[in-house]
């Protein structure tokens, strides 16, 4: 039954709503903030960004009275397979029929505006692990069900990859914090932490520190898991000690001798330690089988899982990635310094923050903001024009509104008596989260430069359009629960 506009007023959650509404009002001010050296006239003059921002803040707050007063909240679960469809398929068709837009063919032209299917991808993707996940029967830990839900999270990602939009699929991953709150393994957390970290290290330091780095954590692990502690203290410890001295030790007996044909400057540590993984892994194969330790068998399985990805490291930094991506991950792990090149304008964010201070230059007062230091600032880096000039207490004060909303939405999802909307609830919270982190860590130089917006902030119409929808549908959705159940 779709509720009366007393009902609904009655049953929303005015303060998810507020919050929602302040964002959108600081990032008014901020993109006005970014441009109003260029000639605009008001916050609201349509020839600048701003004012494009508050039309399209008008159209989506539009949208979120349609959801809320019009659209009944019992729709989204039975439509949410064919907008998942129409949605992967308008994502396949901008690759073919859109407009690249700084090497990303991500966006429709539909007049003067551009739209990009990327953003309501969240959307659909959302819907259709809250409707598939909530059916009956659901369990995570059935290899049908978690493989459904891998597909459904990865068709987009890997299509939005496709477009060049890294930052875009980098939200997906987000996703992972629903399935473990609906019963995900931990292990499979730590597992995707464990293999970046040796894509990190191999990158950085060598294949072998990264190889060895595993073979700890995991013999660790797995110690730790089998209740075989002192055994890993006594005999795999100091193996694995010997073997982080190797490479000291040939460096050592090469020293040594002046020959350049020496046999022993031909030794790479690296095969020493595969040879000794060939000769282990199969005697513990065999222990693990006969004792039946599934957990040993899944460790063994991620060693050798982590050793072919490291050995494959290379290959996917230099054939995989692109150019303007290589660099920008070598500035941020500090394999080269170009604060003139790709590493531009992470220099500028972090130098406009920096002179913020604790209370900031007042707003339309900032330096690097009113003479365009940093490019993009109302896009990508609006965040260093908020810590410019609302300084350390307006940055930390906008962080907070952001926390307040995640944790406000988790709340209200874990309240939830209908499944659907729980899970939807956790897939709006990740979106954002996925966002917010990743948007600040790019302007205070903690993630590489991907092009994503900050939520309700950044200057883009869609993404404001989008991340309205996707947020007031859980609202509706909450409401009309509350009303049921009053």
């Amino acid at each position: 039954m779709r509720l009366s506009e007393k009902g609904i007023l009655r049953n929303t959650d005015w303060w998810i709503v507020a919050a929602y509404i302040v964002l959108v009002v600081i990032g008014l001010m901020n993109i006005y903030a970014s441009i109003h050296s260029t000639g605009v006239t008001s916050i609201f003059d349509p020839a600048g960004r701003s004012g494009k921002q508050f039309i399209w803040t008008m159209v989506s707050i539009g949208a979120a009275a349609l959801i809320l007063f019009v659209i009944n909240p019992r729709i989204y679960e039975g439509l949410s397979l064919p907008i998942y469809i129409g949605t992967v398929a308008l994502l396949v068709a901008v690759i073919f029929l859109g407009t690249e837009v700084k090497g990303s063919r991500s966006w429709f032209e539909l007049g003067p505006a551009r739209f990009q299917p990327a953003e309501i991808s969240k959307i659909a993707t959302s819907l259709l692990l809250a409707t598939v996940m909530s059916q009956f029967g659901f369990r995570m830990g059935r290899i049908k069900d978690f493989l459904t839900v891998a597909a459904i999270v990865t068709v987009p990602m890997l299509i939005i990859i496709a477009q060049s939009e890294t930052g875009s699929a980098l939200v997906y991953v987000g996703f992972i914090f629903v399935l473990y709150r609906e019963g995900l393994s931990g292990w499979i957390i730590f597992l995707i932490g464990i293999f970046i970290a040796l894509f990190i290290l191999t990158l950085t330091v060598s294949p072998y520190a990264a190889i060895l780095t595993l073979a700890l954590v995991v013999s660790f692990c797995d110690a730790a898991y089998t209740g075989f502690m002192k055994q890993w203290l006594r005999i795999y410890l100091p193996v694995l000690a010997v073997l982080a001295g190797l490479p000291f030790l040939l460096g050592y007996l090469c020293s040594l001798t002046e020959n350049p044909d020496a046999f022993i400057r031909r030794i790479d540590p690296v095969h020493i330690l595969l040879g000794a993984g060939a000769v282990a892994i199969p005697f513990l194969l065999f222990r693990a089988y006969r004792s039946r330790k599934p957990f040993t068998l899944l460790a063994i399985a991620t060693f050798i899982i982590g050793v072919a990805l490291s050995f494959s490291t290379e290959f996917i930094f230099e054939n995989v990635l692109q150019d303007h991506q290589r660099q920008r991950i070598e500035v941020l792990l500090g394999m080269k310094e170009d604060p003139t090149g790709v590493g531009y304008n992470v220099n500028q964010s972090m130098i406009a923050i920096g002179s913020g201070g604790f209370l900031g230059k007042g707003y339309l007062h900032g330096t690097q903001t009113t003479y365009g230091f940093v490019p993009e600032q109302s896009t990508d880096f609006i965040f260093c024009t908020i810590g410019e000039e609302w300084g350390f207490v307006g940055a930390t004060a906008v962080i907070l509104i952001y926390i307040f909303l995640i944790c406000r939405i988790i709340i209200s999802a874990e309240k939830s008596r209908e499944a659907f909307t729980r899970i939807y609830g956790y897939c709006v919270a990740s979106c954002i989260f996925m966002h917010l982190f990743i948007n600040i860590g790019m302007t205070i130089g903690l993630m590489p430069v991907i092009g994503i917006p900050l939520p309700f902030v950044s200057y883009g119409g869609s993404s404001l359009l989008a991340f309205t929808i996707l947020l007031f549908i859980f609202i509706a959705l909450k409401s009309n629960e509350n009303h049921n159940f009053t």
